[in-house]
């Protein structure tokens, strides 16, 4: 039998094996005692340690009172996690330890130092080469060891607090240590301010000094160029030629308008006066006195004339001598509007010369405004250089004041302080007596159920067959004792001894047919089915499980009826436990169809035409843990190009289930030679004995099969599939 089949036919006792516990409790219990007196002696006579702790908490120190000038709450440094973790570091470094071992003399104390007061013991172990000498490291580096064995130094979790933690066989050494530490630390820090103050005066001393001697020549060249330039400031913090050229630019605006406006009156007077239009519309010969005053004349006039018309004639002498002097006042008036005229043409001319003047003076101003311009923009430069030169050097000053101060009265706060000092610790942390042997009978007592467990597990005695598991020995498959048994006999007779003649195989066949005719004729008088030694369905499962074959080869001479014989046959194997599935190589998928319910699925042709996976053609039987692989829906003739590709697909299932079963229909030796393997078992199916079968059983022994079982699905009853009667489809 294989070790799945074993394997698969045996459960384990739950209660048996459970029931050991009990029965070998008294030996559990002597173990776990004596564990619990062992861990008892060694916790009461182990040196005890004691465990102390200093807390740091980094935070900024400054004072408001005396912090820098321009400094605010905004600029003090902030620790994250990285600076909190590298000042851990710092804490821990060789450097402080060193300082912190030479101020308490810990090289002569035994506990740091193992060559101090050594044992005859430790002595001899080193003689011996078992140890290895402790006088080859030096001294330094061996209490140095045993310091970082003993000190964990460690940040809280989202805060700024360093913890440091140390143990030691001294109470009191526990305590002192960390605190030396922290001291150390402090030291560490106002040593490396104090370096770095100092080094800020060392360096701030001769920048001054240079920076004021740069500030004086800046200065001075500042003085020189301006008088170079003769750049006269006026109003306004401006250059004086820049200030004159705005003013006369405001001048020549002004004159300019007045002269348009001059231009424009006089242009209106004499368009009045050639197209006889009236004068009233100038306000400029409105404004005059003399034309007022002739204005009033002739509206006097026009109202005398106005009154004598209503009692004389047009003709009457004063009225004629009255419209004569209205007559002399327009002209007057018209000639009066003349000189207006020619006087504002007078005045633009005057406004025109001044404009040609005062265009000369801004041509003149512009060229030595622009020089101006230039002089005044490598001023400026200097000018800038200067006050930066300036700016910087009272920096310099204010800082190398505040820094010279700090020196002088050694003020240096430390951005660290201890807020928990360790003390010494009253009750030691090692070893605590109760949870050691506590741990100590839990952990015993656990590991000696498991070897108990073990013990009777891998003895058998807690083993048990399997529901349905059958381990009884199969008798040998006999041929029954009919008158076909010394056909067969002849047969494998002839296979075993290779020089026998083809020709009696012949005669045998006709011996077989004869004597099933003979069958048939008295079928009628005895009804007992004639037998060419077959095997019924239960003791081909048996033969399969016990001689744990792997694959199941069955043959059916006599067409789709026999077909029933593989599927019964691997249902019954799969409900002994174990793993098993058929392959339909049948050309009408008569094995898979009583599985399967129906023919649509795919199977072994669309696997060999790669339309497929396994996964996808590997299907449940409907009435049993079997599984079954179909015949398929793809195209036979395609599928069969691949049918090289059947021994690498037989070996993989091979490799997942415990037993294949391979229905072939009426296949032939050289059919089946690519579905063998190791562990192969070959059957033929039969439903009736008759010549067909018997030339089928020799063509398979003749093919290289001598080891053929014949097998029937008559009698057996099993869900889904119908017994098969004579020629009846399964």
């Amino acid at each position: 039998m294989s070790v799945q089949s074993a394997a698969a036919d045996v459960d384990v006792d739950l209660r048996h094996l459970f029931a050991s516990l009990a029965r070998n409790w008294l030996r559990i219990l002597v173990v776990t005692l004596a564990v619990n007196g062992l861990a008892f002696a060694l916790a009461w006579f182990a040196a005890p340690h004691y465990k102390a702790e200093t807390k740091l908490l980094i935070e900024t120190r400054e004072s408001v009172f005396t912090r820098p000038d321009g400094a605010n709450d905004n600029d003090k440094p902030i620790l994250d996690e990285e600076g909190v973790a590298s000042e851990v570091e710092v804490i821990a470094s060789t450097g402080i330890l060193k300082q912190v071992a030479l101020k308490l003399h810990l090289s002569r104390l035994p506990e740091f130092d193992e060559t101090v007061n050594m044992s005859a013991l430790g002595r001899l172990l080193v003689i011996a080469g078992l140890k290895s000498d402790p006088n080859e490291i030096p001294p330094e580096e061996r209490v140095l060891k045993k310091m970082r064995e003993k000190l964990n130094v460690y940040s809280v979790e989202k805060s700024r607090v360093i913890v440091i933690e140390f143990s030691s066989e001294d109470p009191r050494l526990a305590a002192d240590i960390p605190n030396a530490i922290a001291d150390a630390y402090i030291a560490l820090q106002g040593n490396a301010k104090l370096e770095s103050n100092s080094a800020a005066t060392d360096w701030l001393a001769p920048e001054i000094a240079d920076l004021s001697k740069r500030v004086k020549d800046a200065e001075a060249k500042v003085a020189s160029y301006r008088a170079q330039s003769d750049l006269l400031m006026g109003g306004n913090n401006s250059v004086l030629a820049t200030q004159q050229l705005s003013e006369l630019s405001s001048e020549l605006s002004r004159v300019r308008a007045n002269r348009a406006s001059a231009e424009a009156t006089a242009d209106s007077v004499r368009k009045a006066l050639q197209n006889g239009g009236s004068l009233d519309a100038v306000p400029e010969v409105l404004s005059s006195e003399l034309i007022q005053r002739l204005r009033e004349r002739q509206v006097e006039l026009k109202t005398n004339i106005a009154d004598l018309s209503t009692t004389l004639l047009g003709n009457h002498p004063r009225i004629r001598a009255l419209k004569s002097q209205l007559a002399d006042l327009d002209g007057q008036i018209r000639s009066e509007a003349q000189k207006i005229m020619k006087g504002l043409l007078t005045q633009a001319q005057t406004a025109q010369a001044r404009e040609n003047q005062l265009m000369a003076d801004v041509n003149t101003l512009k060229a030595a405004s622009a020089r101006a311009g230039e002089q005044q923009v490598e001023l400026d430069a200097l000018q800038r250089e200067a006050t930066a030169q300036r700016q910087l050097l009272e920096t310099y000053l204010t800082r190398y004041r505040e820094a010279s101060s700090r020196k002088d009265r050694n003020y240096l706060p430390v951005d660290a302080r201890v807020f928990s000092p360790a003390v010494a610790p009253s009750e030691p942390y090692f070893p605590k007596i109760g949870p050691i042997v506590g741990a100590a009978f839990v952990g015993s007592l656990l590991l000696m159920a498991i070897v108990t467990l073990l013990q009777e597990l891998f003895s058998g005695r807690a083993m048990r067959p399997a529901t349905g598991a059958r381990f009884g020995q199969i008798e040998q498959v006999a041929m029954p004792a009919t008158r076909q048994e010394p056909a067969l006999a002849e047969i494998k007779e002839a296979d075993d001894h290779a020089a026998l003649d083809r020709t009696a195989d012949a005669e045998l066949s006709a011996a077989v047919a004869e004597e099933v005719a003979e069958d048939a004729t008295a079928e009628d008088a005895e009804p007992v089915r004639s037998t060419l030694g077959e095997v019924d369905i239960e003791k081909a499962a048996e033969k399969l499980i016990e001689t744990g074959a792997a694959r199941a080869i069955f043959v059916s001479p006599e067409g789709d009826e026999a077909a029933a014989s593989a599927v019964l046959v691997a249902r019954e194997v799969s409900d002994a436990g174990l793993r098993v599935l058929l392959l339909d190589l049948t050309a009408s998928g008569a094995a898979s169809r009583p599985m399967l319910d129906s023919g649509l699925f795919p199977g072994i042709t669309n696997l060999l035409a790669s339309e497929a996976q396994f996964s996808d053609v590997i299907h449940p039987d409907l009435y049993s843990d079997c599984h079954v692989i179909p015949v398929g829906t793809a195209d036979p003739v395609r599928a069969m190009r691949a049918a090289d590709r059947l021994p690498i697909i037989m070996q993989s299932l091979t490799t997942a289930y415990d037993l294949v079963v391979v229905e072939c229909g009426p296949a032939d030796a050289q059919g089946i030679s690519r579905l063998v393997g190791e562990a192969t078992e070959v059957f033929l199916s039969v439903l009736e004995p008759d010549d067909e079968v018997a030339q089928a059983a020799v063509t398979l022994i003749e093919g290289g099969y001598p080891d053929l079982i014949l097998v029937t699905p008559i009698g057996h009853e099993s869900p889904g599939t119908p017994v098969p009667g004579r020629r009846t489809a399964a």
